[in-house]
């Protein structure tokens, strides 16, 4: 094998926010434990234990679903801070073995290893020293897969779970990929297996009997990165850069659902105050400012409606989020009529706000000095530190999942 062959390495912690929650209580070992929420609660899970994953229950699935499949479950709320902690352990760990460290999400990543045989061996030498490393860094257990493109890196790691190392050897990507099922390719989800499953496409070994241009005809552009990732090329989707390159975001966006449908508008507007702050932080984070902001409003009918801004001067700051928010939710809601869940979404980025009269300038320039000092103090004491004082009546703090403000490696500031 070649030194400088490609070589990717795909780390995914096992379990990961249920393992960090086991250290901070030894009791919940070997239990069936859920996290995100309580079992009476509208939201969805974060993570469950491999106990409680022997009863159907999964990532993303709603809480209450969790609590009938899995009744004797423990659910816990989560706790951001220190999965934050436990990320940045890990990401220091990876550093150390590869200049190009790519955090895919809080408890994934992926690192280019390429050219690295003659500091940390052949490529699952080093697999076995960094599962090795991150051990003793964090007290928690991760998978490792090993490809020669992230595509195959990521499905190997799957595969070699929990707490293994998994290596397709360069010349047998094909090989390896053809008897599994298409839903293991990462970007085909249930509608597209649906849709192959009309064309009798069960495994990736059967969509490759489709040529590129068949399955362009059929899918449009994602029919041909499909193609691509059947025979383990990095085909676009999540796997369109190199590893480590600086991607920026095309959209940020946080949503809350309530436990109870509100038609407060007190509540209401608390909760619209509350997304506007975790929106404007992560804008700062990015160095981003937004050209439009939108409004998700969701009714108890699960009637779902968007309304959108586009600024005369972009901006990152809560405040002037919150202002056009509130003015899209005034002009939108049926008043009376009780809410179901509430979103922010910011797009269409900017690097600079531009400038507007000396007077607004100055004025916005000391409310981006009052909210970068405050980002700097929920770095260091936590997200829930520091608030602006009408957002505490909302009730809620930031749910756990895979792509958090000040994800390791991530921060641009």
């Amino acid at each position: 094998m070649s030194a400088l062959a490609k070589t990717i390495f795909h780390v995914d912690m096992d379990a990961f926010f249920v393992s960090v929650e086991e250290l901070s209580d030894p009791s919940l070992k070997g239990k069936a434990v859920v996290v995100g929420g309580q079992r009476n609660e509208r939201g969805v899970v974060s993570a469950a234990s491999y106990e409680a994953r022997k009863f159907g229950v999964h990532s993303a699935m709603p809480l209450r679903t969790a609590a009938k499949l899995c009744p004797h479950a423990i659910f816990v709320e989560g706790h951001y801070e220190r999965y934050i902690e436990y990320s940045g352990k890990v990401y220091d760990a990876l550093s150390t073995f590869s200049p190009q460290v790519e955090m895919a999400s809080i408890d994934e990543a992926y690192l280019d290893m390429t050219g690295t045989t003659r500091l940390h061996g052949p490529p699952l030498c080093a697999a076995h020293t960094l599962h090795q490393r991150i051990k003793v860094a964090t007290q928690l257990n991760c998978s490792i897969g090993i490809g020669s493109t992230s595509l195959i890196a990521k499905v190997s790691s799957a595969k070699a779970k929990p707490h293994g190392i998994l290596w397709v050897i360069p010349g047998q990507e094909a090989k390896f990929l053809a008897p599994l099922d298409v839903r293991d390719i990462p970007g085909i989800g249930k509608v597209t297996e649906a849709n192959l499953l009309r064309l009798n496409i069960r495994t990736v070994g059967d969509l490759t009997r489709f040529q590129p241009i068949e399955l362009e005809d059929l899918f449009g552009k994602w029919g041909v990165a499909m193609s691509g990732k059947a025979r383990g090329e990095d085909a676009g989707g999540w796997f369109d850069t190199e590893v480590g390159a600086d991607t920026a975001a095309k959209s940020i966006s946080h949503e809350h659902t309530y436990n109870e449908d509100t038609a407060s508008p007190e509540q209401i507007e608390s909760t619209l105050i509350r997304l506007s702050q975790m929106v404007g932080r992560r804008l700062r984070e990015s160095q981003l400012h937004a050209c439009t902001i939108q409004l998700k409003l969701r009714y108890k009918d699960f009637t779902t409606i968007t309304r959108a801004h586009t600024l005369a001067t972009p901006t990152q700051l809560d405040t002037e989020i919150f202002e056009q928010i509130r003015a899209l939710f005034r002009k939108n809601w049926r008043r009376g009529t009780p809410v179901r869940l509430l979103g922010v979404h910011a797009s269409s980025f900017e690097t600079s706000a531009g400038q507007g009269d000396l007077l607004e300038d100055e004025r916005r320039q000391r409310w981006q000095q009052a909210l970068t000092t405050a980002d700097r103090l929920r770095d260091k004491f936590g997200e829930s530190t520091i608030s602006l004082a009408s957002g505490l009546k909302a009730g809620f703090r930031e749910r756990v999942h895979e792509n958090p403000v000040g994800l390791p490696g991530k921060r641009k500031v």
